[in-house]
């Protein structure tokens, strides 16, 4: 195969933009949902009072449960065979309730003790997470299956992940927004206005993509597979699953992607509070308004610089290569952690912004890249097993994600105590306190980068293997049409 002819998609591999925007419609939710309970459930400590090591507990668990549902949903989804697909049904459900769940979850009442609090939110949050499930899994799968060109993937992750950037414009300012005093006598009703806000957003928006894109993988005479092989048996179906999950976490290339993804996404998680604490108190020394004003600057900077720095990776990796240019990406973000250090300069409150495009370009790249070469992978796993495993890959893939989240916020509270940072001092926690809080949240990300790249390095599946992948994919599916025929 020459060259031109791999670098070219054909008009029947390209996806019509009102796809691509409605499947960009689903991140926004994604990344809306995914973001807003980081965002505010600093209200969680700051207004409540809550213990930071609770509030990491918090935001551990839900996530540790929710990724234990995520490869049952994949495979739920997989295996489910009707007239409107495998994903669509699941989507536009999850995208009602999941909704509505967050609306409800964040009507704390007023007067009542930290442990009321802990398990009020922590039931509310099991709840949202299962229902996010439900909406999120589908919607993974069903991007990875809705082309099978290697640059017309890339090309549709840079949608997605373009659109789904405007959730973070909205994002690091909706602790500005709580605290407005304009509007809300506290916080705490700040946060319970926001999230009803959101829960109608979502569910309006969320069920679009089940609307508007299409399936490639229907069964036209509306049988529902999904129905018989869980009714057969708890035993068969759970050795069905048991089978599916050890053949996809087997992959090796598959294992590279989720390390690269662990280790960068996860470190930012990580110390995703020390940043926002050191910037409220110790860069803006206990000024609550200043310090919200520039984690919204930082985030909308940010936001703005993946922007372009997704339209810059979609383009490069058609020139290089994926892996070749998540390694760039990654080295550039890995440059902007550790500027991080000399920008945290009370003196110089302005600074604090001058890292963030650098780490927008290895974000920007994270999730533009990592979701076109998983669809990579699952071709392989298909020419090697016979199968379409595009939910259990997705499931795998986010369980891997969230199971680090889970750990990161679980890790963040008990970290920040350890540096003996206690939040009614303010901004005058001791020098000490401030030293340590800056070593984690520059050198946590830089180590996560690094093995990052390392993990990446090796990834074999090129552009010239895919479309050989690809070729013997068609090849078997003629065999098999024709036989069918005859």
């Amino acid at each position: 195969m020459s060259s031109k002819e791999i670098h070219k998609t054909s008009p029947g591999d390209r996806i019509s933009f009102g796809q691509k925007f409605s499947y960009g419609l689903g991140s926004i939710v994604n990344n809306l949902l995914g973001g807003a309970i980081g965002y505010m459930s600093i209200v969680l400590n700051v207004g409540l009072g809550i213990n930071p090591a609770l509030v990491g507990t918090l935001q551990a668990i839900p996530r540790l449960t929710d990724a234990l549902t995520d490869p049952i949903m994949g495979y739920i989804s997989d295996n489910t065979r009707s007239k409107y697909g495998r994903r669509r049904p699941y989507i536009f459900i999850g995208a009602i309730f999941v909704g509505l769940t967050f609306a409800l979850m964040w009507q704390l009442p007023g007067g009542y003790s930290e442990m009321f609090y802990f398990w009020f939110f922590l039931i509310g949050s099991i709840i949202f997470y299962l229902f996010y499930t439900i909406f999120a899994t589908p919607w993974v799968a069903l991007g990875y299956e809705l082309t099978s060109d290697y640059h017309e993937r890339t090309r549709l992750m840079g949608v997605m992940n373009f659109m789904g950037q405007f959730a973070w414009i909205t994002l690091p300012w909706f602790y500005a927004f709580m605290e407005n005093d304009r509007f809300f006598s506290d916080s705490v009703q700040g946060a319970r206005s926001l999230a009803i806000i959101i829960g109608v957003f979502v569910a309006v928006v969320g069920i679009m993509p089940a609307i508007f894109c299409k399936e490639r993988f229907v069964a036209q005479d509306g049988e529902i597979k999904v129905k018989n092989k869980f009714l057969e048996g708890l035993k068969k179906n759970i050795v069905e699953f048991s089978k599916g999950l050890m053949i996809t976490i087997k992959r090796v290339e598959f294992l590279k992607l989720c390390a690269g993804t662990f280790f960068v996404f996860n470190a930012i998680m990580l110390v995703g509070a020390f940043s926002s604490y050191l910037t409220i108190f110790y860069v803006c020394g206990g000024d609550n308004d200043m310090g919200a004003k520039y984690m919204g600057l930082f985030g909308t900077v940010t936001t703005i610089s993946t922007l372009a720095a997704i339209a810059g990776v979609t383009w490069i990796s058609s020139r290089i290569g994926k892996r070749k240019t998540f390694i760039i990406a990654t080295s550039i973000m890995l440059f902007g952690s550790i500027l991080k250090w000399f920008c945290y300069d009370p003196l110089a409150t302005w600074k604090v912004i001058l890292p963030a495009p650098f780490i927008a370009v290895g974000m920007g790249a994270l999730f533009t890249l990592m979701g076109s070469m998983i669809a990579d992978v699952c071709d392989l796993d298909e020419l090697e097993t016979g199968e379409r495993r595009e939910g259990m890959f997705g499931a795998i893939y986010w369980w891997m994600v969230k199971l680090g989240m889970a750990l990161a916020f679980g890790a963040s509270g008990f970290l920040l105590n350890a540096t003996g940072f206690v939040v009614d001092f303010g901004g005058a926690q001791t020098s000490s306190t401030f030293f340590w809080m800056r070593v984690v949240d520059v050198g946590i990300p830089a180590v996560g980068a690094l093995i990052a790249i390392f993990s990446v390095a090796s990834f074999k599946i090129t552009e010239e293997r895919s479309y050989e992948i690809r070729s013997e994919l068609e090849k078997r599916r003629n065999k098999i049409i024709v036989t069918e025929k005859a």
